[in-house]
């Protein structure tokens, strides 16, 4: 196998963890998850199955979603679709790993929501460096943005709002409250995309001529 495509799937390997792993700092956080999250991380609290195993389904509903959209069945869905068991099952993996963190105040939950953030975006902007493939959610608003012939960038926020929605009315039905959607959910979804821009000036650049060279 050609040297620049091993090292693209450790890309995607790499990305797809330190995502998983920022979601579970934010699940710990007890603020809300990032939008793409926040159902499964209501599911699992109504439900016994795992985050990480109602990630799973969710994403693959997502994927079966844009097969469906595009009327046609691509190598790139059946990718994401491999890639969102890995997601899955690693967001359950680095919640046990951080098992031992439990936030005492308002603040550290901050803290917590905050790192992950942090860490998801970096994770983020590493996966779409790999140029293998893309997670469900995404491959999701391209499919929209595809068939009504328009920008990503312009459906992306209508994508998780509408998640968010989603995830607030099973909440409320499903829990009688707001918990896996809150503050910090609306924290995510501003500021992730801001972070993946600045990690992207920091290195972007040398991630690119390391896969050119």
């Amino acid at each position: 196998m050609d040297r620049k495509l091993i090292v693209r799937y450790v890309l995607l390997v790499l990305g797809v963890s330190l995502m998983s792993l920022g979601i579970a700092l934010s699940l710990k956080s007890k603020l809300g998850t990032p939008p793409i999250s926040c159902i499964p991380a209501v599911l699992c609290l109504a439900f016994p199955w795992t985050v990480g195993e109602f990630t799973i389904v969710f994403n693959a509903l997502l994927v079966v979603f844009q097969m469906v959209l595009l009327r046609k069945i691509t190598l790139s869905q059946l990718a994401q679709m491999v890639v969102c068991i890995l997601f899955g099952y690693m967001i359950d993996f680095n919640l046990l790993l951080i098992d031992f963190i439990h936030p005492t105040n308002y603040l550290s939950q901050w803290i917590l929501i905050i790192l992950g953030c942090l860490v998801m975006a970096f994770g983020l902007m590493i996966e779409v460096k790999s140029d293998i493939t893309m997670l469900p959610g995404d491959g999701a608003v391209v499919a929209i943005a595809e068939v009504l012939h328009t920008d990503f960038g312009k459906v992306k926020p209508f994508f998780d709002i509408t998640i968010v929605a989603i995830g607030v009315v099973l909440a409320l039905t499903l829990l009688g409250h707001l918990e896996g959607v809150r503050e910090g959910t609306i924290f995510a979804a501003v500021s992730v995309g801001f972070m993946i821009q600045f990690y992207v000036k920091l290195f972007g650049e040398r991630i690119d001529d390391y896969l050119e060279n």
